[in-house]
């Protein structure tokens, strides 16, 4: 049996509520309705689910929001934008606005450098190499465990059991990440903060790991992220340099970020 066919009122009601929706993380509605190209009066009327947008108007609408046609159907909230368990009514106005949105300019798309001391070995450290990308207005993080870590941990060194996946959240002053392994088999949350730089391209914070206590080995070290981008040579380099090093084959900047003779509190 076929669905009821909605209304032309039905779908300007819903594409009216997921509007005002996506337009809650802009601070000036004249401001978002000036970036889409929009007459601010002619947006308003679309908030209000009193009018319809042309077939072009509503493609630029969602290449901007980056969303889909379903905004005529469904909940924004429903699409696919971050989780839909925290950017839902419950946890939106705590979680949610941290999520959707993170300007580029605050914690940029591309590959992240990335080093830490072990948690497994003091005179150890890791570097590694990240991809953050966005997708549906959320920004995501994805990598790869190093062979090392995975070998002395007597765990699977193949592609499939290396590699992890999480979100990033934006706080007042900081980004968040949260990542995990695959089916949630160990985790970690990163905190970040931007510190002054030649290129402004370095964030230094801590990372710590969902483990029970133990008298072997910490969970919680700092942690220098350098942003990348998506130069060839930055990036292969930067790969084939991933695994355990010694703090005296740190980069220097990364070295002196991370204060390795400095107990982390």
């Amino acid at each position: 049996m076929l669905n009821k066919s909605r209304s032309p009122a039905e779908l300007r009601s819903m594409f009216g509520a997921n509007l005002r929706r996506m337009s809650q993380d802009y601070p000036s509605i004249s401001e978002l309705a000036r970036q889409l190209g929009v007459n601010r009066t002619q947006f308003n009327r679309y908030l209000s689910g009193e009018s319809f947008p042309r077939p072009d108007v509503l493609d630029r609408i969602c290449n901007f929001f980056e969303v889909d046609a379903r905004i005529l159907l469904e909940p924004v909230d429903k699409l696919g934008s971050g989780s839909a368990i925290m950017t839902g009514p419950f946890l939106a106005d705590f979680v949610g606005k941290g999520l959707l949105g993170i300007p580029e300019d605050e914690f940029p798309s591309g590959f992240y450098r990335f080093s830490r001391r072990s948690f497994l070995s003091e005179d150890q450290f890791v570097v590694g190499l990240v991809y953050v990308f966005r997708e549906n207005r959320a920004t995501y993080v994805r990598g790869f465990e190093a062979r090392d870590a995975m070998r002395q941990q007597g765990l699977p060194e193949n592609a499939r059991a290396r590699e992890f996946r999480g979100f990033v959240a934006r706080q007042e002053d900081a980004i968040t990440l949260t990542i995990s392994r695959r089916n949630t088999m160990t985790g970690s949350f990163n905190y970040l903060s931007r510190v002054p730089s030649f290129e402004n391209n370095f964030w230094v914070g801590y990372v710590t790991r969902t483990v029970r206590e133990n008298p072997v080995g910490q969970r919680v070290e700092r942690m220098v992220y350098e942003h990348l981008g998506r130069n060839p040579g930055k990036v292969l380099s930067a790969a084939r340099s991933a695994g355990f090093h010694s703090a005296d084959r740190l980069l220097p900047y990364h070295r002196r970020l991370l204060q390795p003779d400095t107990p982390f509190r």
